[in-house]
């Protein structure tokens, strides 16, 4: 294992009690994989932009894959986003639950990453993800008990993850 990257979605930075669980993950990675390196990417202190026109005009004309304009657009964020996800040879995500489900950050984030034609095709079959499958990290911080209240959260993970082909999906909380 050469790179894990580790995407922070929690306001509370460092302070939070997800990302505190996520270094605990990162620990024991590093403990098997001394020289792995860490990228950060936190969503809260660098905030993504949403998708713009260009993305979605470019996605809506998909035919197998269609050159852009980089500059401004959200889809050059998305370019880099994907390439640091597909560098990454393990994920971990911290992120509380907002609402009874993801965090806006971390919303945009996703929204960056399953992109038709680059990290998943749709088939007759369905979508089909095109990244290779690799340990996902996913450290969850909550408000209250955890059987006390509505969770979207984690059923959203577990279906919107493997769609770009990762699977192995490890929950943290």
């Amino acid at each position: 294992m050469k790179k894990i990257l580790h995407i922070s979605a929690s306001a509370r930075g460092e302070e939070s009690v997800s990302y505190g669980l996520s270094l605990k993950a990162i620990a024991q990675l590093r403990e098997q994989h001394p020289d792995a390196r860490v990228v950060l990417r936190d969503l809260c202190a660098e905030p993504l932009p949403h998708v713009d026109s260009l993305y979605s005009n470019t996605l809506a004309r998909y035919q197998g894959g269609a050159a852009h304009a980089v500059g401004r657009s959200s889809l050059a964020w998305s370019d880099l986003l994907i390439e640091e996800l597909k560098a990454a040879d393990a994920l971990v995500i911290a992120t509380p639950m907002h609402n009874f489900t993801v965090p806006s950050s971390l919303k945009a984030w996703l929204d960056h990453v399953v992109r038709i034609g680059v990290t998943f095709n749709s088939t007759s079959e369905g979508k089909i993800g095109t990244l290779p499958d690799r340990p996902v990290y996913i450290a969850i911080s909550r408000g209250g008990p955890r059987d006390r209240q509505p969770d979207f959260l984690e059923p959203y993970l577990r279906a919107i993850l493997p769609t770009i082909g990762l699977k192995d999906l490890r929950f943290v909380d």
